[in-house]
């Protein structure tokens, strides 16, 4: 059957039976309720897309004194807004989310670590841990939830940055392995999952693992949560069910003359007209001509943008948010910044664009980090498909 774009309503479906499921789920087989993940095919929904099942068995296995859970609410990323407003409509749904994820994985403590900016949730959050905790220990089980008010910082929305900066250090990548399953918050076992995915494993337990998977197509099961803005006439979020062409989704969203799309933010993919119908949004792979994961951000750019404009804010923006640890993406953002203005003002000529692109290639393959590997993808789109306009 042909894909058909559909709006759906599971995440911001408050149907307040959380305790229910809650005492239902903790009751159940710890392998009963990782196998259900596992059958389920939910996958990370904060871009990079890791099975979540996995995730939870992983952690489950590890020996270690203590174990911890992190909501990832650092949503940092441009053009993404949809954990906002997951955290402030159905909070509970995330909290259930991790006090379950503790029971398997034997962890007692969780945190949510929320981005700086969002201070405004801080304190009804703390109300709905207050009255969550409350009901735990009705249910003889100990879980507690902490908030950890991040800084501002980009960077810390990727995991081990995340640690370092809950550790009181400076928020910088460490290098992998060992993975977090194992070696994570101080040095301990930890799951960490964004806040969309807490909100989808607990649409799992409430309508079973078979209800998700017969949603989206093969690889991509489920719905995902997208932050739809720029030159859209219903500029919103939208839970759609994954596997559709970025053409279908451009015919919904669109204005009638887009001519990209950012998928997945500024570290994402832009992505030019003439690809839309052979570009999929989700993670089938070779069975597509194009498909790109992406964490929710979806941007539609019309004819009257500058592509040179929009590229020079992504580079403002990287060079401003690389932690500087390593030397490519450190040097590499400034002087691909520098050098795009160079050859718009005639200082540079047009060739120059290829040494640039070969310095985006060269920081994708040795950038420590997901920040300034991911540089290449939007600047590679824009220069390749938009070259005019970087010199005109």
């Amino acid at each position: 059957m042909a894909y058909q774009l559909k709006r759906v309503d599971l995440i911001f479906k408050n149907d307040n039976d959380w305790e229910k499921i809650l005492t239902d789920t903790l009751a159940r087989d710890n392998q009963e309720i990782v196998n259900s993940l596992i059958s389920s095919e939910l996958k990370g929904r904060g871009g990079a897309g890791f099975p979540t099942g996995l995730k939870w068995k992983l952690a489950s296995e590890a020996k270690a004194d203590k174990k911890y859970v992190i909501c990832n609410a650092d949503e940092g990323e441009p053009g993404t807004f949809k954990d906002r407003e997951i955290l402030t409509k159905v909070p509970y749904k995330v909290l259930t989310a991790m006090a379950i994820c503790g029971k398997v994985i034997g962890a007692s403590q969780g945190y949510i670590y929320l981005r700086g900016e969002y201070t405004f949730l801080k304190k009804p959050l703390e109300e709905a841990i207050s009255e969550f905790e409350y009901f735990c220990k009705e249910l003889n089980f100990n879980f507690t939830i902490g908030i950890f008010m991040g800084s501002g910082a980009y960077i810390c929305g990727e995991e081990t940055a995340l640690f370092e900066s809950m550790q009181g250090r400076r928020g910088e990548p460490r290098n992998k392995p060992p993975f977090p399953t194992d070696n994570g918050y101080l040095h301990k076992p930890t799951v960490v999952n964004n806040v969309e995915t807490l909100a989808h494993t607990y649409t799992i337990f409430k309508y079973g693992d078979k209800k998700f998977y017969d949603l989206g197509v093969q690889y991509s099961r489920g719905t995902k949560v997208f932050s739809i803005s720029g030159d859209t006439p219903i500029a919103g979020i939208y839970e759609l069910e994954l596997g559709m062409s970025l053409q279908d989704f451009v015919s919904e969203f669109g204005d009638g003359d887009t001519k990209a799309v950012q998928v997945g933010g500024a570290s994402g993919f832009l992505v030019p007209r003439k690809k839309f119908k052979e570009t999929a949004i989700g993670y089938q792979g070779k069975l597509v001509g194009i498909s790109l994961p992406t964490g929710g951000s979806m941007m539609l750019y019309n004819s009257t943008r500058s592509m040179f404009n929009v590229l020079n804010n992504y580079l403002d923006f990287f060079k401003e948010e690389s932690c500087g640890q390593c030397t490519p993406c450190r040097v590499g953002c400034q002087v691909l910044y520098k050098g795009i203005q160079a050859v718009k003002r005639g200082e540079r000529n047009a060739q120059y664009l290829d040494t640039l692109l070969r310095l985006s290639e060269t920081m994708q393959v040795t950038a420590k980090c997901g920040l300034g590997q991911s540089v290449a993808n939007s600047f590679a789109a824009i220069v390749e498909n938009f070259r005019e306009e970087m010199i005109y």
